[in-house]
C-alpha cells in the first residue's frame, strides 16, 4: 500500500513538475470566480430577504434549538425518567431531526437555484473574459482548480482575475443600460 502511494506521488511529481515549468499553464476555479462577484453577493442577499427562505431558515434554527434542548434534558434527567419518557424524548429528537433535514434540503435547494441563476447570467461574460485572458497571457493549458488537484502555484490561478473582470463587465453593462 505504501509503495503504491509513493509510486503515485513520484509519478505525479514527474508529470506535474514539467507542467508547472511550462509557460502558458494556468488554473481557475470558475465556481469561486462567479460566486465571488458583486452580482452573486446581491443575488444571495436578495435570497436572504425572501420571506419563504428566511422563514425556512428561522424554522430550522428553532427546530435545532428545540432538538438540542430535548437532548440536553434527556441527558440530564436520564436516570430519573421512565422508559416511556425516554422513548418519547428520543422520538421527539428523531422527528425534529427529520423535519430539520427536510428544511435543510429546501434551504440548500434555494441556494443552489440562486447559484445556478448567477452562473446562467454571467456565463457568456465569463467565457468572453476567459478567452481574453487566454489570449492576453498566452495560456496553452487551462486547468480546473478542484479537489483532485493536489497543488498549484497561486501565481497560476486566474480566479481572482476573472472575478474582477466579471464585476467590471457587470458595472459596464449596468452603466450602459441606464
Amino acid at each position: 500500500m505504501r509503495n503504491t502511494i509513493k509510486f503515485y506521488i513520484i509519478s505525479f511529481l514527474f508529470i506535474a513538475a514539467p507542467l508547472s515549468a511550462l509557460d502558458g499553464v494556468a488554473v481557475i476555479d470558475m465556481r469561486t470566480a462567479v460566486l465571488s462577484t458583486q452580482a452573486a453577493s446581491e443575488a444571495f442577499k436578495a435570497l436572504e430577504e425572501d420571506s419563504e427562505y428566511s422563514s425556512n431558515l428561522e424554522e430550522a434554527k428553532s427546530l435545532q434549538a428545540d432538538r438540542q434542548a430535548i437532548a440536553e434534558k434527556l441527558q440530564k434527567e436520564l436516570e430519573t425518567l421512565s422508559q416511556e419518557q425516554i422513548a418519547e424524548m428520543q422520538k421527539d429528537i428523531a422527528d425534529k431531526g427529520r423535519d430539520l433535514e427536510f428544511l435543510a434540503g429546501k434551504i440548500q435547494q434555494a441556494q443552489e437555484e440562486t447559484a445556478q441563476a448567477v452562473f446562467a447570467q454571467s456565463g457568456p461574460a465569463m467565457q468572453k473574459i476567459i478567452s481574453e485572458l487566454i489570449a492576453a497571457k498566452q495560456i496553452k493549458v487551462l486547468l480546473a482548480k478542484n479537489e483532485t488537484m493536489l497543488f498549484s502555484d497561486p501565481a497560476l490561478d486566474l480566479t481572482d482575475d476573472v472575478t474582477s473582470m466579471l464585476d467590471v463587465a457587470a458595472a459596464e453593462a449596468t452603466s450602459q443600460s441606464e
